[in-house]
């Protein structure tokens, strides 16, 4: 019964993706499929298996069964696995479930609390928006010893 609801799901989803209203299919690797090699996409890759490779593409969720080594570019990331290598994303989403060890570099983070995380995490962009409203310490410091 489940193989049949997934055939038709993806049956509703490919036909929805011809037209020019409908969602893009994702790619998917299924939690029982080892992939050694890299991915690139320009569309939303699903990783429930493992993957020995580095991946570029649009938006990755890697599931909770999934594991990615390697380096992972996104501009959108859900990690509900394990990813052991570097991400890049514009935003970050890891959830407590998730485990990444590796740096990973962003514009936007999430992490859930419960999350594992052994590396760096690093902003890129434009300037954090609790520090634009700060004063210049220097111009304080200044300021005082009039």
């Amino acid at each position: 019964m489940k193989k049949l609801k997934k055939l038709l799901y993806l049956k509703l989803a490919r036909r929805l993706s011809r037209s020019s209203t409908g969602a893009p299919v994702p790619s998917i690797i299924s939690e029982n499929a080892r992939l050694k090699g890299d991915i690139i996409s320009e569309g939303i890759v699903h990783i429930d298996g493992q993957i020995e490779g580095d991946i570029s593409c649009e938006e990755l969720v890697i599931g909770v069964k999934g594991v990615v080594v390697g380096s992972v570019t996104a501009n959108n990331i859900q990690l509900y696995g394990v990813l052991n290598g570097k991400a890049s994303a514009d935003n970050l989403f890891i959830a407590k479930s998730a485990k990444l060890i590796g740096d990973a570099t962003h514009n936007t983070i999430a992490i859930e609390p419960g999350a594992y995380v052994d590396g760096h995490c690093m902003r890129l962009g434009a300037p954090i928006p609790a520090e634009q409203g700060k004063p210049d310490l220097m111009l304080v410091d200044k300021r005082k010893a009039k």
